[in-house]
């Protein structure tokens, strides 16, 4: 199994033969698929990589994605459905093909595997379906090097057995394929979410660039929203429309008034408690209406993080839950990224789906960045070795 899990964010030292030899003014263009509301190709352009197109089944993600990536083209199409033909239409002869995505990773997390219990065998197997089309366009296509992103859970070979299959085929293929395990506070993302993010190169390693911020360096999650206007419990703000607080129930408001930055439901009064907080399998969910502590990286947002009973979503210092922006810019987009047209009405259910699915745009920047930086060395090494 030629699977390398680094112990050190290195730069490999690999030979090639001299007719791989690429110019240094090539261009790198990528292609991103499952692509959301753009945050991975939004950082990928960040560190230098023309994207060029990139897929999604939904199409309300269209406007956002292209607003924000502009002269990167939005398809409306099943991933399931792509063709190699199709796809190799967007790499230009002669440059680096580089392909990337994130598989929709619900089917791979946790509630998802507790509730496989209830599930059919024909959903639960469907639910691999746009993984198992990454596989076949990888091998159809043969680009230079591929990345994905997901949930850590996706890499249990014994309880995920088709990302198994995956790995192996693209080892089978050639390719050399490394796995990573970023923690988001380590590169400046102020949330505690540690995500897989595999590399599958045909010249060897690919290694992540160097963690950018020490544990006591890590970034606060007042220290990124603070500055935005304060709001009560269904306001939102008229110069942002995206900074929206869902509406709390008068008991809500209560629970949330009553939490304390860290704490969880146990320190409310008895009156608040929920039914459920009563009997002993509620203890197993302590942080639900829980409130984030100011000064650390806020939890691993859902795409209900706008509501306070989904999570620690209740506003470190105000008595509602995140806005929409909030959760946006805890996913280290820029304030100013415009996720629906002026004027129109936001759909929080909608706006939280997009936002809590997307690939924080610094983890596309240094994803990109890793890309570029093992591109270049295999460039000069073949160029010395010539």
């Amino acid at each position: 199994m030629n699977v390398i899990l680094p112990t050190k964010l290195v730069m490999p030292v690999t030979t090639f033969t001299p007719d791989e030899t690429r110019s240094e003014e090539q261009r790198m263009v990528a292609v991103d698929l499952f692509c959301g509301v753009g945050g991975l190709t939004y950082g990928m352009r960040q560190a230098g990589l023309e994207v060029v197109a990139g897929y999604d089944i939904d199409g309300s993600c269209q406007y956002a994605y292209e607003t924000n990536n502009p002269g990167t083209k939005f398809i409306c199409q099943d991933v399931t459905l792509l063709t190699a033909e199709e796809l190799n239409s967007h790499w230009p002869e002669g440059v680096v093909r580089i392909l990337v995505g994130c598989a929709p990773c619900q089917p791979f997390s946790a509630v998802a595997a507790k509730a496989k219990k209830v599930r059919g065998q024909e959903e639960i197997e469907t639910s691999w379906d746009p993984l198992r089309a990454f596989t076949r366009l990888i091998l159809e296509t043969l680009p230079d090097v591929v990345s994905m992103e997901n949930v850590t859970r996706l890499a249990n070979r014994t309880k995920n057995p088709v990302y198994g299959e995956f790995v192996d085929a693209l080892t089978d293929a050639g390719y050399t394929v490394t796995e990573h395990r970023p923690f988001g506070p380590d590169y400046g993302i102020p949330q505690t979410r540690r995500r897989l993010v595999l590399f599958a190169s045909r010249k060897g390693e690919v290694a992540l660039p160097e963690k950018t911020h020490a544990t006591d360096e890590y970034v606060g999650v007042l220290e990124k929203i603070g500055g935005l206007k304060p709001l009560e419990a269904g306001e939102s703000d008229p110069d942002d429309p995206m900074h929206i607080a869902a509406s709390l129930s008068e008991i809500n408001l209560k629970r949330a008034a009553a939490s304390k930055q860290g704490g969880d439901w146990s320190d409310w009064p008895d009156s608040l408690l929920l039914e459920c907080h009563k009997k002993k399998s509620g203890k197993s969910f302590p942080t639900v209406y829980g409130r984030m502590t100011s000064e650390s990286p806020a939890p691993t947002l859902t795409t209900q993080f706008f509501k306070i009973g989904t999570g620690r979503f209740v506003h470190p210092t105000q008595n509602r839950g995140l806005s929409l922006r909030e959760g946006a810019i805890i996913q280290t987009f820029p304030r100013d990224y415009v996720f629906a047209p002026k004027n129109s009405k936001i759909n929080m259910t909608v706006m939280g789906r997009h936002i809590g699915n997307a690939v924080p745009p610094i983890l596309g920047k240094t994803i990109g960045a890793s890309i570029i930086k093992h591109w270049n060395h295999c460039l000069i090494y073949t160029m010395l070795s010539i």
